[in-house]
């Protein structure tokens, strides 16, 4: 059978029940697909053992000994299919970086990459001899990667030193400045694996740890911070609200009530208008207008006429010039000590 005619009538689960088949022992069987979650959820050591009548220990020995001979059958190329399917998903993580994300892998391989799906390309993937399956952990997810580019030490080291030039950047970059600081030349190898890593995350062309506000924004608060630091300009709340919408973040069922609300709350951001909120970090002091105008004048420790003031208080706030005079001729900090000239009040 050919690679294109296995690819476009063999589904997973086909491809799992031939390899299920050489395999004699029913009980050996059930472990393997209870273990990997091939037809339902995955199951612990101690699940099966109790559903066997026999220790988590014995069925760890038996899971072990089931797929090193596997493999080793799959090496001989006495598993129907294996190859073929090897073939396929090659050729898929050489368009992908070399490396992948299950879930990713699975999206290129079946219409349906729900999890049980992807629990049988990676268990299909770790049978075959030039692939390489990283497992999930708290630091990997579950990837496969071409064995001959890389070892799953070779592939965990490169990735740590991925990480390891990202800290050093410390702040959000593209993936060619991640590459250029990691002295790795292949971008899409360096993004590939860099997806592979739970301890990095990517937004907006750019890729930060995964701790990073700017990468991975965790609640409203952080995806306000990216939208403004993104724009790089103040913005209405209404304006945040729709960039929301508009962006990549996962969830963006974001009310522009919600939205307003963190606003306020949130001491990285300045209300410098009417519903007009900058960053903090860009200077911008909390305050009303009569505020600013009186650290002008502290600041100027001198009588300033109100053009000069007006100019200066539009540096840090978004109003109307109006706006501005109305509170200096209006309230009692501030004196005219000449034509058109202020001071504070003693």
């Amino acid at each position: 059978m050919s690679d294109q005619t296995t690819v476009a009538t063999l589904s997973t689960e086909q491809l799992v029940n031939d390899v299920l088949a050489t395999i004699d022992r029913e009980r050996e069987r059930e472990i393997v697909s209870r273990r990997f979650g091939l037809f339902d959820r995955k199951e612990t050591l101690e699940q099966i053992g109790e559903m066997l009548g026999i220790t988590r220990e014995r069925v760890r020995q038996l899971e072990k000994s089931v797929v090193t001979r596997l493999k080793t059958q799959a090496e001989q190329g006495t598993i129907p299919h294996i190859a073929d399917f090897e073939v396929t998903v090659t050729e898929k993580l050489q368009g992908m970086g070399q490396a992948a994300r299950v879930s990713e892998l699975t999206a290129q391989i079946t219409p349906e990459a729900n999890r049980i799906e992807q629990a049988r390309v990676a268990f299909l993937a770790q049978l075959c001899p030039a692939l390489v399956v990283i497992n999930e952990d708290d630091y990997f997810h579950l990837s496969v990667a071409i064995r001959n580019k890389r070892d799953e030490k070779a592939i965990k080291t490169t990735v740590q030193n991925i990480i390891t030039a990202i800290k050093g950047l410390g702040e959000p970059k593209t993936i060619e400045e991640v590459a250029a600081a990691a002295n790795m030349s292949d971008t899409a190898e360096v993004a590939a694996l860099a997806s592979t890593s739970k301890q990095l995350a990517t937004l907006n062309g750019r890729w930060g740890l995964i701790k990073w506000p700017m990468v991975n924004p965790k609640n409203i608060r952080d995806k306000i911070y990216v939208i403004l630091k993104e724009h790089g300009q103040h913005l209405h709340f209404n304006e945040i609200a729709e960039a929301i919408k508009d962006s990549e973040f996962k969830r963006k069922d974001v009310t522009t009530q919600a939205i307003h609300n963190e606003l306020i709350k949130d001491k990285r951001f300045v209300l410098i208008g009417r519903g007009i909120y900058a960053l903090k970090e860009w200077g911008y002091e909390k305050g009303t207008v009569a505020d600013i105008i009186t650290e002008v004048l502290k600041e100027a420790k001198e009588p300033l006429h109100r053009d000069e003031i007006v100019k200066r208080v539009l540096k840090s706030r978004f109003v109307k010039e109006t706006t501005i005079l109305l509170n200096l001729q209006g309230k009692p900090q501030f004196k005219r000590v000449a034509k058109a000239t202020y001071a504070l009040a003693e």
